[in-house]
Formats: structure tokens, C-alpha cells, sequence
């Protein structure tokens, strides 16, 4: 475990992909621009803006060609999108215009489930989904464990298959590794063994931790992944997403409750917090009718933040 807290991380904002592809309604696409701007100017240098993924699965993303083009057109900002399967016509020509690409398996620790999980998010199946994708994404690969605490399909998931899968992800050329909670099922110490047994394996390829809030533990298990050294970590403002394959499983870490809590622990993110609310404030209003998370909005900043936090360990 690590022995200090880090002076900075880094908080990578999925809201254009993980949040908009699990709820009903279709963002204009110049509401997508807008939000990656002030997302921008609000500090954030991390963004996922969407997925190649058919329009007919998710329409949500299906504009995701343009909003790719719009994002190189900000400066040091490094943008990716997800990878569930796409046409083989066209598919360099979309994937060599990201900076990086993420590819998620799932780990099977029961026959089948799995399978018919991954078969719903792609259409495509676990094994050739994995070949394909390692194949396709050359040096540009990013690697993520989905469902590495528990299934809404299959229920427990065996720690080892998480482990084999992440490692079996790393020998076909991924250059960084995530571990996901996709469903909401860990707890601080399941995520203290599992990222500690995941570094002596991964070493600094193990990259970035993605928790969802779905039963209050987001925040929690954030700090436990810090402890054994993750610095990156996926989040989106107003705590939108899920799973739309897994009911139930809704709720990513609010990107701005992510923000305060590393910044009053003396955690440098680089982000403005009074603007990520005020983006909120502009997201809710777009999206009227969904279901928000969160709490800093309700309550604001305290008077005593900027003078009592703790300075990070260096």
C-alpha cells in the first residue's frame, strides 16, 4: 500500500460517454460542445466524449465523429472514447483521430452470463470483442476490467478472473490498465485488496480507477484506490451513468464531489470547482427530467475551504 497521499490527481470526466449512454435523452450536439468547453475551461484535461458503437445500440453517441473533431480543436486536451465495436469499413479512420482508445472486457466467473452481457453493450462476443479490439487499436490501447467487483448478471465475480483478464489484456500490447466497479458493488477494503494484488502484477500500467456511487461508496472507494497509489480517476458532473444493460447499476462518482473532497484533502486536481458547479447547473437544466446525483450543489462550498486543508504528503 502506498504510504502517503499524492500531491495531485488527475480526474478524467466520462459524462459525453458513460453518462449519456444510460439515460433517454438524445444531447444536441452542440450542447456536447458546449459541455466539453467549459469542462475545459473549468480546468478538466482528461474527457471522454463518446463511443464508436452502432447509433442503433446507443444513439446517444451518435455523433461522436464530430464531437472527436471538436475536441482536437482545444489545446492540451487529451480525449478518448471507448471502444464496443464498430464496422470494419472505417474503423482506422475513426480510431486514428483519438489520442487514446479504451477497450473494456468482463471478466466470467460463470459460464455464459458474461457473454450474453458483453453480446448486449456490442454485439459482438467476449472472445472475439477481445481479439478484435487488441488487434485494432495498435498504440493507441488502453485496457479496462469492467464488472471486477460483482455482476448484476452473474452475481460474484472471482478476484483471480479479474486479475487473469487484466493480465491477459497487458500481453496482447494494452500500455495502461483500469479497474472497473461498473455496478456499484464494492466496498473500501474489496478495493484496497483487489488494486494492490493489480499493481504487483501491472506495476504503473495499472492507470485509472472507475467507481460508481450506486450505493453510497463512490467516494469511499476512491480514497482506498489512492492509498495503494491510483491518481487517476473517472468521474462525471451531476453523477449521470451506469450500465444500461444492468438495472439498477446507475450512478458514476460526481466529478464535483470528486473534486472538493481530493482539493480539501490538499490533493492538487487543477480544476475550478465554483465552475464545474455552475456546468452542473447548465447539464441539469439540459437534461431536465433525468435523474441527478450528488450532494457539494445542495450544500455549496464551506466557508473554511482554501484555509483548513491538509497539506499532501509529498
Amino acid at each position: 500500500m502506498a504510504t502517503t497521499i499524492p500531491q495531485r490527481a488527475v480526474i478524467r470526466e466520462v459524462g459525453l460517454r458513460d453518462g449519456l449512454q444510460s439515460i433517454r435523452t438524445i444531447l444536441p450536439t452542440e450542447r456536447k460542445k458546449e459541455w466539453i468547453r467549459a469542462a475545459y475551461d473549468a480546468g478538466l484535461r482528461e474527457l471522454e466524449v463518446g463511443s464508436f458503437v452502432p447509433a442503433r445500440l446507443l444513439p446517444q453517441l451518435a455523433d461522436t465523429a464530430e464531437i472527436v473533431d471538436f475536441a482536437r480543436t482545444l489545446p492540451s486536451l487529451l480525449f478518448r472514447s471507448s471502444y464496443q465495436t464498430c464496422e470494419r469499413r472505417g474503423r482506422h479512420r475513426q480510431w486514428r483521430r483519438l489520442d487514446d482508445c479504451a477497450f473494456v472486457c468482463k471478466p466470467r466467473s460463470q459460464p455464459c452470463e458474461p457473454e450474453k452481457d458483453t453480446r448486449r453493450g456490442s454485439n459482438r462476443s467476449r472472445t472475439h470483442s477481445r481479439r478484435t479490439g487488441c488487434l485494432w487499436f495498435e498504440d493507441h490501447y488502453r485496457g479496462g476490467v469492467g464488472t471486477a467487483f460483482g455482476c448484476t448478471i452473474q452475481g460474484e465475480v472471482n478476484p483471480a478472473e479479474v486479475l487473469r483478464l487484466m493480465e491477459a489484456l497487458l500481453d496482447v500490447g494494452a500500455d495502461r490498465v483500469c479497474l472497473a466497479d461498473t455496478v456499484g458493488y464494492a466496498d473500501p477494503l474489496m478495493v484496497m485488496d483487489l488494486f494492490e494484488r493489480a499493481r504487483a502484477i501491472a506495476g504503473d500500467k495499472l492507470w485509472c480507477g472507475h467507481f460508481h456511487d450506486t450505493r453510497g461508496l463512490g467516494l469511499a472507494n476512491v480514497f482506498a484506490a489512492l492509498q495503494t497509489g491510483i491518481t487517476r480517476f473517472d468521474a462525471c458532473l451531476t453523477g449521470i451513468g451506469g450500465c444500461p444493460h444492468a438495472p439498477g447499476a446507475s450512478g458514476n462518482v460526481a466529478g464535483e464531489d470528486l473534486a472538493y473532497m481530493l482539493e480539501s484533502m490538499g490533493i492538487e486536481t487543477g480544476v475550478d470547482i465554483s465552475a464545474l458547479l455552475a456546468l452542473r447547473e447548465k447539464i441539469s437544466a439540459w437534461l431536465a427530467g433525468e435523474i441527478m446525483h450528488g450532494t457539494l450543489w445542495k450544500a455549496g462550498l464551506p466557508k473554511t475551504f482554501g484555509t483548513t486543508q491538509v497539506t499532501a504528503a509529498a
